[in-house]
């Protein structure tokens, strides 16, 4: 479904085709907080924190047609979802591991 659309959009140097999928600043923020467990719409947007409802909305739909973000929706009064990290998903930790280890180096070399 989604790897037709996206594979026939996608740069041809992996480097940028990793930037296209998470090189926005709030899709990092989404990872991070998915990466601990499945999250419900108001806990991502109270633990990012100055994103705007439409942004957030419309980061984790990009996301969930990349393949990233899997959004479970409960037939319930008042309806609920829930957002998780497909193993898709999943497999960016390395790399976000790796920007936080970069990120606290980079502080205490400033700091120093």
């Amino acid at each position: 479904m989604y790897e037709q659309k996206i594979t026939e959009e996608l740069p041809a140097c992996p480097v940028e085709t990793t930037l296209t999928l998470i090189g926005d600043k709030w899709k990092v923020l989404i990872l991070r907080d998915l990466l601990t467990g499945t999250k419900r719409f108001g806990e991502l947007k109270k633990s990012i924190g100055t994103v705007s409802q439409k942004v957030l909305t419309a980061q984790l739909r990009d996301m969930e047609a990349s393949g990233l973000v899997h959004r479970q929706v409960y037939a319930e009064v008042p309806p609920r979802v829930e957002y998780s990290l497909t193993e898709l998903g999943k497999s960016l930790k390395p790399i976000l591991d790796a920007m936080q280890s970069w990120g606290e180096d980079y502080k205490a070399s400033v700091h120093a």
